[in-house]
């Protein structure tokens, strides 16, 4: 029904209504003859026009019956009252006389007529519209705000597969009663037993404030009933408008981690970041690709994506310029082990910002590979850094690795001296050269999340190399923003770190993987295959020599790093076709464990 009409069908409705309400007063007051006495009909026409009028001033005619609530019946009061004192002014002006009683009887019926028809519907639409047969019997997480919001949804869509039959929730208040005819039947550590009374066949979470550490808790217990989990959208997201309450979704292994996610200082950023001309190398990458993304939202002028992979940059080039049609988008398809050209990129559109994002990050495959390493994380991080210091870039921000940290890896020992690379520059350049080290990031190409997903996906096993490896984790977009945020803190020479809480064991993130995947642990079945060449037991974000415990930003540290000399790392180079190059990395990345050494001739 268009507006018109449901705005015409409204005022019959409530002139009728109306007209009703004087009619019987007066009727149950007086005798029949008296509805047709002049005073009744003269001022039932003014409470007609009067409603109407007020009707319209409070918005009655605006507001949707079947979400009638107590605020609709507050608009009623004021627009019936209102037009009952204009009814009785106009007998005491015209008539010299006021019928008080009549007025009073009138007010009730009108009151009681006007906000019943409003709230009939309500009921029906509530409880009388016939929903759908076999719907799921649904359980929900949280009998507060949300999770009523939630049931409501629920019971009041007649298409919706899901049944609300009962909250659980760790407030003691709320135990034993009903929330939208809906039992609070235990606490969350009680949830298998209720899901087992209740016959529930899906859960719901529906507390959008939840920490991830409580998440995890929670998730465990729905773990133990067996029964398919899902998670309400993020508040931000349905206040926007970009999702609906009921538009549930699964629970993602990044959900799990335990930790908040890092807040940006946006002022400080935007300073950095709007208006200027910013180029993002490996902007095809898992990691590039999500930092665009996030930067674009500050608005710089320009943005040059440059990358080695054209596929890729095709890609995030393609998005980027369909989401923010006001920000010029350029592509170069260049290899940063290539100066000449690094140099012609930077000459061509001067940048005031660069993140360098492009690198080899595989630590098997670096250790057979150790001359591409080299190529790459060393010789192409000082081919960009040179670039950007001869152009004369503002900021230059290089992601670096926690394998940096004590390496044990050709990996790690190339981002170490990279490291070491950009901070010699920064000694002698105007350019602020700073460096980002994050752990292990979940779903970025190449990380152990994916190959979970294949294993999981072929029937098992899961492939973990020790059941007491641990490492730090965190999502693409948090190490993103860490990035975005090191550029607008730097002075020069820093090495930024994200607190990242607690360290993951791997064989924990597998489980929670299969779980997540509606699997139990016992059906994939997790196989230990052994420590890989370069990898450690544990990771670490800082050396011992480099902690230094104030944080600069909430949750993020730098540290205090060594003024490493460059001048050994020139030997590198010199050395990378030749078979001592492995022990020339041992030698200059200093920390270098003699074990991977070993661990490489045993293999």
């Amino acid at each position: 029904m268009t507006y018109k009409k449901r705005m015409l069908v409204v005022m019959t409705v409530d002139s009728l209504i109306v007209l009703s309400a004087i009619f019987i007063g007066a009727f149950l007051l007086y005798n029949i003859s008296s509805l047709w006495d002049g005073l009744l009909v003269s001022t039932a026409i003014v409470l007609v026009i009067a409603h109407h009028v007020f009707a319209y001033i409070f918005k009655l005619y605006k507001g949707a019956w079947s979400y009638a609530s107590t605020n609709e019946l507050l608009r009623i009061f004021y627009a019936v009252t209102m037009s009952l004192l204009v009814a009785g002014l106009f007998q005491v002006a015209v008539f010299g006389m006021l019928s008080t009683r009549a007025l009073v009887v009138t007010w009730m019926l009108h009151i009681l007529l006007i906000g019943g028809t409003r709230f009939a519907w309500r009921m029906y639409r509530d409880h009388y519209r016939k929903p759908k047969k076999n719907r799921t019997r649904t359980l929900i997480v949280g009998a507060g705000a949300a999770g009523t919001m939630v049931a409501r949804q629920l019971q009041g869509s007649p298409e919706s597969e899901l049944e609300p039959v009962a909250f659980v929730d760790d407030d003691v208040s709320k135990q034993h009663l009903e929330m939208m005819n809906v039992p609070v039947a235990g606490t969350v550590e009680e949830m298998q037993a209720v899901a087992e009374d209740f016959r529930v066949e899906q859960i719901l979470i529906a507390i959008p404030s939840l920490a991830r550490c409580d998440l995890q808790r929670i998730y465990e217990r729905c773990t133990e009933t067996g029964v398919k989990t899902q998670i309400m959208p993020l508040l931000e997201d349905i206040l926007s408008g970009k999702l609906e309450v009921t538009q549930f979704r699964d629970v993602q292994v990044e959900d799990l981690l335990g930790r908040d996610p890092v807040e940006l200082d946006t002022e400080g950023i935007a300073d950095t970041i709007t208006g200027k001309i910013v180029l993002i190398t490996g902007a095809g990458g898992s990691i590039g690709s999500e930092l665009c993304r996030q930067l674009c939202k500050f608005d710089p002028s320009e943005v040059i994506l440059l990358g080695h992979g054209e596929n890729s940059i095709y890609d995030i080039h393609t998005e980027l310029k369909n989401t923010y049609t006001h920000i010029t988008f350029d592509t170069e398809i260049a290899d940063i082990q290539d100066g000449e050209r690094m140099q012609t990129v930077m000459d061509t559109y001067a940048p005031d910002v660069v993140y360098h994002a492009a690198a080899h990050k595989h630590v098997p495959l670096m250790e057979k590979n150790p001359q591409e390493a080299v190529k790459n994380n060393v010789i192409g991080t000082r081919n960009v850094a040179d670039a950007a210091d001869a152009c004369g870039v503002n900021t230059f921000v290089m992601i670096s690795s926690d394998k940096a940290v004590n390496p044990t890896s050709v990996m790690g020992a190339t981002k170490r001296i990279a490291e070491m690379v950009v901070q010699d520059l920064n000694r002698r350049s105007a350019t602020r050269f700073v460096a980002v080290r994050f752990g292990n990031v979940l779903g970025s190409r190449g990380s152990v999340i994916p190959l979970f997903k294949k294993q999981i996906e072929a029937g098992g096993p899961v492939t973990v190399t020790h059941p007491e490896m641990t490492r730090y984790f965190m999502t693409i977009p948090e190490a993103s923003r860490l990035v975005i945020q090191a550029g607008a803190l730097a002075d020069g020479g820093e090495i930024f770190v994200l607190d990242m809480g607690e360290p993951v064991r791997i064989v924990d993130l597998a489980k929670n993987l299969i779980r997540l995947s509606g699997y139990k642990v016992d059906e994939i079945g997790i196989d230990y295959m052994g420590m890989r060449p370069g990898e450690k037991m544990y990771e670490e974000l800082l050396g011992d020599e480099e902690v230094h415990e104030a944080q600069v930003h909430p949750k993020i540290y730098v540290g205090k790093t060594k003024n490493g000399n460059y001048e050994p790392a020139k030997e590198v180079i010199k050395y990378i076709n030749h078979d001592s190059l492995v022990a020339q990395l041992i030698e200059v990345s200093n920390d270098f464990k003699q074990e991977s050494s070993k661990v490489r001739a045993a293999n």
